[in-house]
């Protein structure tokens, strides 16, 4: 019994977290898309007037009303969805790491390192690793990204010489892809690797290391007034 209640419990307690993440991602959303719960509603509201009416043409309005309304909570949520994504796009467009924040929710089958080269303008190189290959995805000035690309692919291109490699420059000019369709881009990208071959290219990436691995920090908390050293290093 006590088992039960313990069960019951935890599950009351992880509903009330999922609608509280529910309600967090409405209020996030609605900030920068004022009619979504307009729109939501909406799109529920026809759908299941859509199937009512096709009930009781055909007689069965009970059975339509009930398939109706499963189907109206179906589109709503996926509707909701995506204007959540797309607020949340919106909000991080411009914003350093962006890019990085998108890789992260690329999927299975990719493993990503952010930051794997970086400038002293903070334009930046994000690497992602998967069955279409390597994938550069670079966020900042595009002049100056395809520098830090360019050197990349240089440092790359000793370690792995049989893996495909693409690359992607963030933004809204000619030639980029916009943040919110990186993700997409990067899936549409044809599988050429297999799962071995995927392992066998991160683990040689690994070995040579990248920006955040490779960079020098002290152990513990850097006293105050403290300067970095000419060269970068810290002795």
């Amino acid at each position: 019994m006590a088992r039960k209640a313990n069960t019951d419990g935890a599950d009351s307690a992880e509903n009330a977290g999922r609608l509280k993440q529910i309600a967090l991602t409405y209020k996030m959303t609605r900030r920068t898309d004022p009619k979504v719960g307009l729109v939501v509603a909406g799109v529920g509201i026809v759908t299941f007037g859509v199937f009512l009416a096709i009930g009781f043409l055909i007689g069965h309005p009970v059975y339509a009303g009930i398939l109706g309304f499963v189907l109206a909570f179906l589109a709503m949520a996926i509707i909701f969805g995506r204007r959540a994504e797309g607020a949340a796009f919106g909000q991080m467009e411009g914003q350093p790491g962006a890019a990085a924040a998108v890789l992260d929710r690329v999927g299975r089958g990719w493993t990503t390192t952010p930051a794997v080269a970086m400038n002293r303008s903070q334009d930046v190189v994000h690497r992602a690793v998967g069955k279409a290959g390597i994938v550069l995805v670079a966020e900042g000035n595009p002049n100056r990204v395809k520098s830090l690309l360019a050197a990349e692919k240089r440092r790359m291109a000793r370690i792995v010489v049989d893996v495909p490699v693409h690359d992607i420059i963030v933004g809204d000019g000619e030639g980029q892809v916009p943040l919110k369709k990186v993700r997409t881009t990067m899936l549409k990208l044809p599988r050429i690797l297999t799962g071995p071959q995927v392992t066998a290219a991160n683990d040689r990436l690994r070995a040579m290391g990248d920006l955040m691995s490779n960079m020098p920090l002290p152990k513990g908390p850097m006293p105050k007034g403290m300067r970095m050293p000419r060269g970068g290093k810290m002795r």
